[in-house]
């Protein structure tokens, strides 16, 4: 493994996970304040991509950056106000059911309103071609700009989560409801923000990621089931958990595609003998590239038989 690689390998994974981080925190806050496992989060993400697209042939990247994300929080804050709230007071399944069928039904729209084919949502021109290029192998801008809008979001939320009076009405609405409401606040109303804010943040993620990666209507079930896992390893309702899950599913999972080593070759630089003979031999002749995918989902059993709390989780439930 030379330094070009590692280096190159461990920016992408960063740039990766940093995305899995913008789709996981807006899940994370929405579970940690409501107690609400949004099945249609990544759903948000995808309209947050096809919006900008839309929003981006008209007025441009730029502009759709900041308005695909306040669309997505608009639509979001109208869910939770006429539909997540009628079905709250009957429990966690009904919420699940209702989120469930909401992404369905995105989907279909979406389906409807764009095709079921790839649309040409580019990198703007600023945003094209490399940012260095490291013993002849470029990392492009599209890469750090992710990387960039994730940090500058991570440091928007924790200032606003602790530095602002929402963010304590927001934090005591989670623990204290009747004696927030009591001082006058509108709780329901905060927690229509908070699940708006959190579809927004989403919403941001799809912007950057769609250009970056692709955008088609599959892109919500491409990383579903990744973000479940980022949030529960990082441990439900933790934020600074999540961003810990994210980077490091993000910089394993980038490493592991790109190893061409079979697991026979890494028991034995490790001294583990290995014959034709040895159970599952088959199983040892794939490479690592090839069991890449399920690595985020055994370290996913592993934590929640070792750690079911998650790495920084404190909530039971």
């Amino acid at each position: 493994m030379n330094l070009e690689f590692f280096v190159i390998s461990l920016l992408n994974g960063v740039s990766y996970g940093l995305l899995l981080f913008m789709l996981s925190s807006g899940l994370t806050l929405i579970f940690s304040m409501m107690g609400v496992l949004n099945f249609a989060h990544t759903s948000f993400y995808m309209l947050g991509a096809y919006f900008a697209y839309t929003i981006s042939g008209v007025v441009g990247f730029w502009p759709a950056l900041v308005l695909a994300p306040l669309v997505v929080f608009a639509l979001g804050a109208a869910f939770e106000r006429y539909c997540l709230r009628r079905v709250h007071k009957f429990g966690h399944v009904p919420e699940l059911l209702v989120t469930f069928g909401l992404s369905y039904l995105i989907l279909e729209v979406v389906q409807l309103v764009w095709g079921r084919s790839t649309v040409p949502y580019g990198l703007p021109e600023q945003l094209q071609g490399p940012l260095f290029t490291l013993y002849g192998t470029q990392f492009p801008k599209s890469r750090s700009f992710v990387m960039l809008v994730a940090l500058l979001m991570l440091l928007s939320v924790w200032l606003l989560l602790t530095r602002t009076r929402i963010g304590l009405v927001i934090q005591a609405a989670l623990k204290y409801p009747e004696m927030v409401e009591a001082l006058g606040h509108n709780v329901p109303r905060v927690f229509m923000l908070v699940f708006g804010g959190g579809a927004a943040l989403a919403g941001l993620a799809g912007v950057i990621g769609g250009n970056t990666y692709v955008t088609e209507p599959a892109m919500a079930a491409s990383v579903g089931s990744i973000i479940f896992v980022v949030v529960v390893v990082g441990g439900m309702g933790s934020l600074a958990g999540a961003f810990l899950a994210s980077l490091l599913i993000g910089i394993v999972q980038t490493f592991a595609v790109a190893l061409d080593y079979s697991l026979i070759h890494v028991f034995k630089m490790v001294g583990v003998a290995v014959t034709e003979q040895t159970f599952g031999y088959p199983v040892l002749k794939l490479t690592i590239s090839q069991v890449a995918p399920i690595l985020p989902y055994l370290f996913l059993v592993l934590i929640l038989i070792f750690r079911p709390k998650g790495l920084l989780g404190t909530r039971e439930d």
